[in-house]
């Protein structure tokens, strides 16, 4: 039995290859090793009900995640897989690498992460070249949910948000600086803090201000990644995560203006990246 897992800050979606039935899918929170640690993972993964009964059996884990660009993370997020998957190989990649398989298959583009963070790599049709984005919350992000957030909360605490607009901010979230402060500088997953105040701009997306907001975002994201690149008008560039699907049209209207050649936008690749893995899979069998 095959299990996949895509991983992002905020939610990680499961899908498991079961023998006699359709496969069984389900979602746990983020499990980004920068973010939580390695019991904390385990702790997650013990308390999942759909895994119980089939982790003795699973076979072969993939997991790909945000926050595993490096052995050391990747080696965390494997030891605290090992524990309950005693008799599955795993394999620990970063989740600018599944978003790759599930939008390129095996051509080349580019792949761009959307979602609470951001990220921009290229994809050969094999290997995902390596990123010289993706550099955080605090340093980069551009374009993404927690940017977002980020940008959001500093124009409501500042008082620089419209009237209408700061007055339905006040109303749905109810915070203040204390709050703000303690969540992004002393609790775990800051980023993901930031990101859940993404989805105002969804609820109020008509509104003028909003809509500048947020081509301004992917407008940064573009000149701070895509257009780093000197071919990126030759390939195909493919999206992943709820800010992209949430916001295409605007996200498809800043890259015509660069002739940037927009390809598949998927809210969350787990479904395509399922196949990806069990097509790999069954080429390599036919192999041997």
């Amino acid at each position: 039995m095959i299990l996949v897992v895509d991983s992002g800050s905020s939610k990680s979606d499961w899908k498991l290859e079961l023998p006699d039935s359709d496969p069984i899918s389900f979602s746990t929170n983020g499990l980004n090793p920068f973010f939580v640690n390695e019991k904390e993972i385990t702790r997650v993964i013990k308390e999942i009900p759909e895994i119980i009964p089939y982790a003795d059996e699973v076979t072969e884990l993939y997991f790909f995640g945000a926050g595993c660009i490096t052995p050391d993370r990747r080696e965390m997020v494997s030891n605290a897989l090992t524990p309950l998957f005693e008799n599955a190989y795993i394999a620990v990649e970063n989740d600018l690498f599944g978003s790759a398989l599930a939008t390129c298959g095996n051509k080349k583009g580019y792949v761009a992460t959307l979602g609470t963070g951001s990220d921009l790599s290229f994809f050969d049709g094999e290997e995902l070249m390596a990123s010289h984005n993706g550099n955080g919350y605090v340093l980069g992000d551009e374009g993404s949910g927690a940017y977002f957030g980020k940008k959001l909360l500093r124009l409501f605490l500042y008082g620089r948000m419209p009237k209408d607009l700061n007055e339905k901010f006040a109303v749905k979230y109810r915070i203040n600086k204390e709050v703000v402060i303690k969540n992004v500088y002393q609790k775990e997953r800051p980023n993901a803090f930031l990101a859940s105040f993404a989805p105002f701009m969804s609820d109020n997306i008509t509104h003028p201000f909003i809509i500048d907001l947020v081509k301004g975002g992917f407008e940064e994201f573009v000149q701070a990644s895509i257009l780093t690149y000197a071919d990126y008008t030759q390939y195909e560039c493919h999206f992943v995560g709820s800010i992209a699907y949430s916001f295409d049209l605007l996200l498809r209207e800043v890259c015509e203006t660069h002739q940037i050649k927009v390809g598949t936008i998927l809210k969350s690749p787990i479904n395509e990246l399922f196949n990806a893995v069990l097509e790999r899979e069954s080429n390599s069998l036919l192999s041997l």
